[in-house]
């Protein structure tokens, strides 16, 4: 067991050299950053086999931005894989009560996996009955839907992440960095680990946290209100992207600059061929260049940097661009200590 993280170390079965990974994505609607950290983290770390799947075959559409084509669909993964994954991960979703999501994510756990919940993801281990009896934590903002809706589950509050058995729940959206390196020191050890959580950016991936710097202040409603209402203002963030781009910090970027209320953030390449990134996810660009409208504006990833230092990087230019309390907004959403 990690020291840090409570999360059991990885048991090796079926005579793998490493285990198997899935992060399951729902075509139709999935959260960028909860789908590409945790692929990113444990692809980057080298421990393990790593597959970016989703339900059905063609484009996901990620919330709150951008596209990505998945490298297998689940009915693919169980013909290469019958035995099941090793973990499987499940992002949030729109459709929280998807039945091919839900059958699955029940068969694999059936099967022996490791389910982790990262963000509003937990919405789909409770729905599928997978946290009856056992401790869980969320995003700040479902906390009290999930508490009256699932009782028989104990919601826990100042805790990054929770592990339970074979099922593992994380906090709002950023949550999804520490829990990935926990993973990686799971299967691989500290120094593994420590690695890791250097290339990312982060110091520590434990389990402190502060629920109660999350909520929904009056000055917060206010912002969210006011930047909906500015219509006529609002700008889209073209992010150019070549092969080889971090999609960790692709992710990170993209999903801060679309939750201003003010912005929202697109890929621009120099043609609509699926450009492959740095560990071998698909991003299906939203744009060709030369197709830019009035009122849109490009910026850069600063790849040459930790994911985590260009989210730090973006927050600020967020507050330069729209405002302190819009930069605070949009860390809210991503429950992101800073």
């Amino acid at each position: 067991m990690s020291m840090t993280s409570g999360i059991p170390a990885y048991a090796p079965r079926f005579n793998r050299t490493k285990p198997v990974v899935a992060v399951v994505a729902e075509n139709s609607s999935t959260e960028l950053t909860d789908y590409v950290i945790p692929y990113g983290v444990l692809a980057e770390s080298g421990v393990a086999q790593v597959l970016a799947i989703a339900t059905q075959a063609g484009p996901i559409q990620m919330l709150p931005a951008l596209k990505l084509q998945p490298q297998a669909t689940i009915a693919e993964f169980d013909s290469q894989f019958p035995e099941g994954a090793d973990y499987v991960i499940v992002p949030a979703v729109i459709r929280r009560k998807d039945p091919t999501l839900l059958g699955w994510v029940n068969a694999q756990a059936k099967k022996g996996a490791t389910i982790l919940g990262v963000c509003d993801g937990v919405w789909v281990l409770a729905n599928a009955g997978l946290l009856n009896g056992r401790k869980s934590v969320c995003h700040w903002f479902s906390y009290n839907s999930l508490k009256k809706k699932f009782p028989q589950t104990e919601w826990l509050q100042n805790t990054r992440y929770v592990a339970d058995g074979n099922i593992i729940t994380t906090t709002g959206v950023t949550a999804s960095i520490p829990v990935s390196v926990a993973l990686v020191d799971a299967i691989a050890g500290h120094g593994k680990a420590a690695l890791v959580a250097q290339a990312m950016g982060i110091q520590s991936w434990g389990t402190e946290h502060h629920s109660e710097q999350f909520k929904l202040s009056a000055k917060s409603i206010f912002t969210i209100v006011a930047n909906g209402l500015s219509f006529w203002a609002r700008e889209d963030i073209n992010i150019p992207i070549t092969k080889g781009v971090d999609e960790v910090a692709l992710s990170l970027v993209a999903d801060a600059y679309s939750r201003t209320y003010c912005s929202k953030a697109f890929s621009l390449h120099t043609s609509d061929a699926g450009v492959t990134t740095r560990r071998g996810l698909m991003i299906v660009p939203d744009k060709v260049h030369g197709t830019n409208k009035t009122g849109s504006r490009t910026i850069e990833v600063h790849s040459d940097l930790p994911p985590v230092a260009s989210l730090d990087i973006t927050l600020q230019e967020i507050e330069t661009l729209y405002g302190t309390s819009t930069a605070e907004v949009a860390a809210l959403q991503l429950e992101y200590p800073h």
